[in-house]
């Protein structure tokens, strides 16, 4: 890999991070040592490091904030790629926005509300970057992406840019085209809106910050909700009837605030998490014969 490497840095396509601990890098901070976090600088440097990556057979992935991730503590043996630069803003029209596959969601909800513009306040307490939003078809109180997204421009395999209107995106819940897709890689997406009021937006996304510090352990690293809500129950509720509410192992515990939260209380380990989440689905599916879906992507656990 440190030929490779040396390789990669003289194709001078942006930032390279060498021997990281990706701890630093997701939301539940655990995980193992990476060999190189690049960070491209634009698109043309994307498809030269892909174009590159695919040659010698480099395993790689994107990596937007790490809020629905759970590395091993193994090494990963391969490229990580994050696409920060891509951080470019315009709102155009009355209600558009373009933006860029690294912009964190969040401040994107905000910077729509001093605007006026209202249908992003669900993702006021995503803290994903719009890239992992669509990918993931990220979603709260009722709305997801699939709602606002007009169409995404993306890098697919064979390294063209195309755009993907939003029916060919083929939205569901807490999924889309490029998550059974994930050799396309989001590059930007325009987001279409509506004109609201911006004092009324501002304070139901107060209102929304406000319900979540009362019923969820915002203190600990976590990746938020572990399990998709079954079809009329609630995977939390699921969870606590099953006596599993904070239980600990490790350093990991099921919250005793939210039961579908998983949280690294104390220096836990990606596996103390990972036994905690597969015991509540396991628990459930035993006691209820639910098979609950579980939001977070396990990486590098063969």
């Amino acid at each position: 890999m440190n030929d490779n490497l040396t390789r990669i840095k003289e194709l001078n396509v942006g930032k390279v991070e060498e021997n990281v601990s990706l701890d630093k890098y997701t939301t539940y901070r655990v995980g193992g040592v990476c060999n190189a976090i690049i960070y491209p600088k634009n698109a043309e440097c994307l498809i030269t490091l892909m174009r590159f990556l695919k040659s010698e057979n480099i395993p790689h992935k994107i990596l937007g904030k790490g809020s629905n991730l759970l590395f091993s503590s193994k090494p990963y043996e391969g490229i990580l790629i994050k696409l920060d630069e891509f951080d470019d803003v315009e709102f155009f029209g009355k209600n558009k926005i373009q933006v860029g596959a690294g912009f964190s969601l969040v401040k994107l909800s905000l910077m729509a509300a001093k605007k006026g513009l209202t249908g992003l306040e669900f993702a006021s307490g995503i803290p994903g970057s719009v890239g992992g939003a669509v990918y993931m078809n990220a979603g709260a109180y009722k709305s997801d992406m699939g709602y606002i997204v007009e169409r995404v421009k993306v890098l697919t395999p064979d390294l063209k840019i195309i755009y993907l209107e939003n029916k060919e995106m083929d939205f569901h819940y807490r999924s889309s085209f490029l998550q059974r897709h994930p050799d396309f890689i989001c590059l930007e997406a325009t987001l279409k809106l509506h004109k609201g009021k911006r004092e009324a937006i501002e304070e139901v996304i107060r209102e929304r910050k406000q319900r979540r510090i009362d019923s969820q352990p915002l203190e600990y690293p976590s990746a938020g909700s572990v399990f998709r809500n079954p079809e009329g129950e609630f995977a939390g509720k699921l969870i606590e009837d099953s006596g599993l509410k904070g239980k600990k192992h490790g350093g990991a515990m099921i919250s005793d605030k939210h039961a579908n939260f998983v949280i690294n209380y104390d220096n836990a380990s990606a596996e103390d998490i990972k036994y905690l989440i597969d015991l509540a689905h396991d628990t459930v599916l035993k006691n209820y014969d639910i098979d609950m879906k579980i939001e977070q992507e396990f990486v590098n656990w063969e």
